[in-house]
């Protein structure tokens, strides 16, 4: 067995792993990092990139069926090739997933050790039985996997996750997509405007990220233009049969539907990989997870000389938060005993349906009854969005009643990326709704929906009820 001794150690070579590492050694530390697995991300490998690929031949398709309504119209019959859309998939994937495997081999190869760690105490890691790594300090970034509930496991072999979708050869003829969350949502529309039979099936009523019930129902009806989506449906059974999984449901009509499908997908959620780490051991307050209680702001768990980063810290898993909170880990990984908060952004997420969604700040439900105003506009009648018959979906914007500071909104429809980031920015410079509304606004663009919102919200701000309160 080999023994190593080092500042510190970095559990994980994903994108919150790798910014830890860097961050590390750019204060000096002498660090390493252990990956167990393919190297290559989670957003990379099976995540942003692939899904956005899947997308894009989705959008094209879609152009082509919405034609008719600018008077374009096509001559002969719309052919989608399964295999030359998957074949792009793959082939873009594997480039993206390459610059990130050309980025891990430029670490030195004694920094990088192969394997799988396991605590032996809080200072030491085994990996596998061939190295032992004694290190002053320990960053978990282990990224996270799919979350199957059981009920599903019925289906047997007819049962994947999103990491398998981007592993096919050709387009399936028919599938029953469990879980209306971003996942779900954003491949089960892709699959649908590429000709694939697909219904979306959730539970306890939530669609996507969205908390605001006006956005939200907004956003249900929009999507479910030709895509069925019930985000509380009643399942009563799943089966693998002959031809593939037949599943039983109540439908939102009230009518029971027993249908069969190529295969049943699992949009049902993540769960941090950090079972089988030995964290059990350590003395540490776990959660239902495993996932041991840190500080969000310095990324340590407790006082230990652990922290954790990433989809395995279980706080924001997107890509930017996981590279930010890397970074914030693997610098105080390497100034312990001294630990300092490190920068969050403002929080920002985005889903790439169509209709497009964006939250910006906390969300609607994080928000103190009685301290905001809220003002929104439909697309519906939104000049440039109803040039582009992209006229669906609703705005709310929100503002501290007391201040008029901006706090952030939740979006569905045209755009939401691009207008997503520039409420990020205001919310992050702390702007007034008055001092936003002194920015530019171009005509015509769907940008003047956003001024919209902003004006309604501005005059409830000055009503006389918002005044006194």
């Amino acid at each position: 067995m080999e023994f190593l001794t080092v500042d510190v150690a970095v559990i994980g070579a994903g994108t919150a792993g790798l910014a830890a590492y860097r961050a590390a050694r750019a204060r000096g530390a002498r660090a390493l990092i252990v990956e167990s697995g393919p190297h290559g991300t989670t957003c990379a490998r099976v995540g942003c990139m692939p899904s956005k690929l899947l997308i894009a031949a989705a959008e094209a398709s879609h152009a082509i069926d919405a034609a008719p309504g600018f008077g374009v119209h096509v001559v002969g019959v719309k052919r989608v090739d399964g295999r030359e859309v998957m074949d792009r998939v793959r082939r873009e994937r594997d480039r993206f997933v390459g610059f990130v495997v050309e980025g891990v081999e430029k670490i030195p190869a004694a920094d990088r050790i192969e394997g799988r760690a396991r605590f032996v105490d809080r200072h030491t890691l085994e990996v596998d039985g061939h190295t032992r790594i004694t290190a002053r300090a320990v960053v978990i970034a282990t990224g996270s996997r799919p979350a199957v509930p059981a009920m599903l496991a019925a289906a047997g072999d007819r049962l994947v996750v999103n990491d398998d979708v981007f592993s096919w050869e050709t387009l399936p003829r028919s599938v029953a997509v469990f879980g209306p969350g971003v996942i779900g949502l954003e491949l089960g529309q892709a699959l649908a405007r590429l000709g694939v039979r697909v219904v979306v099936l959730g539970r306890g009523g939530r669609v996507g990220p969205l908390t605001d019930p006006i956005v939200r129902g907004a956003f249900l009806e929009a999507i479910s233009d030709g895509l069925y989506v019930d985000p509380d449906a009643h399942v009563k059974r799943v089966a693998r049969i002959t031809e593939g999984v037949e599943v039983e449901y109540t439908r939102l009509d009230g009518t029971v539907r027993v249908e069969s499908f190529d295969w049943l997908l699992a949009a049902t959620g993540r769960r941090p990989n950090v079972d089988g780490l030995g964290l059990e051991a350590l003395g540490l307050e776990l959660d239902a997870n495993g996932v041991p209680a840190f500080d969000p702001a310095t990324l340590r768990v407790g006082d230990t000389n652990l922290f954790i980063a990433g989809d395995a810290a279980n706080f924001i898993p997107l890509l930017h938060e996981a590279a930010d909170e890397g970074r914030i880990a693997g610098e105080n990984a390497a100034r312990l005993p001294d630990t300092a908060p490190g920068h969050r952004r403002m929080p920002l997420a985005i889903v790439f349906t169509d209709p497009q969604v964006a939250i910006v700040g906390a969300g609607f439900d994080r928000l103190a009854p009685g301290t905001f105003e809220a003002g929104e506009v439909s697309f519906a009648d939104q000049g440039r969005s109803r040039v582009m018959l992209r006229n669906r979906g609703h705005l709310r914007v929100y503002a501290d009643r007391a201040t008029g500071r901006f706090l952030g909104a939740e979006m569905a429809g045209p755009a939401a990326e691009h207008i997503g980031h520039l409420l990020a920015w205001a919310a992050a410079n702390r702007m007034t709704v008055a001092s936003m509304l002194e920015m530019p606004f171009y005509h015509p663009v769907v940008e003047e929906g956003l001024r919209t919102a902003l004006r309604d919200l501005d005059a409830k701000l000055r009503s006389p009820q918002a005044i006194a309160a």
